[in-house]
């Protein structure tokens, strides 16, 4: 007797979070759409949510659910047809010493030293500053899909930066970065992103994932440089063009 075999996946439970203050857009309150990402299908599961705009913080997928605001847009680099331009192109000779390596995601001192420097900074106001190792430690190691860190390190083997990469079927998603903020010069957030890109490339991937981008927003309009860039919308991802106002 033949038998059909087949798995059912239990259906999604959406649960919705209180509002916050929005990170982004001063004056403003988000709430957030959260899926836990608890069981053996979570990285299958975590693949369809990434196309359908969510992203991940520990074992949980999200996305915004704000009332009456739609400003956070998730956004993908799309590989195939990327090609840098002479500022992109300049970033990359300028930081053609260092040597990225993929490593589990596991933590190391000589990270959290990194990232309190970066912390310190960059972003001496925001509530990362304030975290613990501990907290760093939840950050990259509580995850149940296929996560990774990027490290680069210079000639000496000095660790200059970091990438927190989640490793979707379709390309890679850049969870966070940081890097030594005395080599800010090097524009190394967008040589992350450049090197995410050639490594998907290689890879025969289509995508880089790129979290959420706001038209309003000066923390993400680095973004935007990376064309051709594409938004999801109502009617699924499109080409997003500099300058295209969004909703």
């Amino acid at each position: 007797m033949n038998s059909i075999h087949q798995t059912i996946r239990p259906p999604l439970q959406l649960f919705r979070t209180m509002p916050a203050p929005c990170p982004y857009l001063p004056g403003r309150t988000e709430r957030r759409l959260i899926v836990d990402l608890a069981g053996g299908d979570a990285p299958a599961r975590f693949d369809e949510l990434s196309r359908a705009g969510f992203r991940r913080s520990h074992s949980y997928a999200y996305r915004p659910a704000c009332a009456g605001c739609a400003e956070c847009v998730a956004v993908r680099v799309r590989v195939a047809d990327f090609r840098p331009g002479r500022t992109l192109s300049r970033i990359v000779s300028r930081n053609g010493d260092l040597t990225g390596l993929i490593v589990a995601a596991r933590v190391t001192d000589e990270q959290f030293r990194l990232f309190r420097v970066y912390q310190r900074v960059r972003h001496g106001e925001g509530n990362m500053a304030l975290m613990t190792f501990a907290d760093y430690r939840a950050m990259v190691e509580e995850t149940p899909v296929d996560t990774a860190l990027l490290e680069y390190r210079d000639g000496a083997n000095a660790l200059r930066a970091v990438c927190l990469v989640d490793l979707l079927s379709d390309g890679p998603s850049a969870v966070y970065s940081f890097f030594d903020p005395a080599l800010a010069p090097r524009s190394l957030g967008n040589f992350m992103v450049l090197d995410l890109i050639a490594r998907a490339r290689a890879a025969g991937q289509p995508h880089v994932y790129l979290g959420y981008w706001i038209a309003d927003s000066r923390k993400m309009s680095y973004k935007m440089r990376f064309q051709p860039l594409q938004a999801l919308g109502l009617h699924g991802w499109r080409d997003l063009e500099p300058g295209t106002p969004q909703g």
